[in-house]
């Protein structure tokens, strides 16, 4: 996988509070071109207008969740090889084990540290 000169990541939570924190933590990171969604379904519905390189979801969601949401990314031929980095509060084992299944690329437990993120998507997006 090559290099990606400024990335764009799609950041979903319902939660303004842990998408303003997750936001400043990936602008560290050196990631400043970030979109933002409140559910899966506006995330849905703006992926038909945008392309990304990486996609961040909560999976506790209204609407459409997280997990809802990375099936259908999963199951259109023009989006499902978009990684997905699915975040949730649940870390037990099955949790895990229906996010691989459902294809998400990584996966990482709340509260989103920097360090966490920085291990999930270098390997995404910054190979080698």
């Amino acid at each position: 996988m090559a290099l990606i000169l400024n990335p764009k990541i799609m950041l979903v939570d319902d939660e303004r509070l842990v998408r303003d924190t997750t936001k400043a933590f990936l602008y560290k990171l050196g990631f400043d071109n970030i979109i933002e969604a409140s559910d899966g379904m506006v995330a849905w519905l703006r992926l038909k207008h945008e392309q990304v390189d990486l996609i961040i979801s909560d999976w506790d969601m209204p609407t459409l969740n997280g997990l809802e949401f990375l099936k259908k990314i999963r199951s259109d031929e023009k989006l499902k090889k978009i990684p997905f980095l699915i975040l949730t509060a649940h870390g037990e084992k099955e949790w895990v084990i229906q996010a691989v299944q459902a294809g998400a690329t990584n996966y990482i437990v709340k509260p989103v540290t920097r360090k966490a993120l920085d291990e999930k998507i270098k390997p995404i997006l910054r190979p080698g």
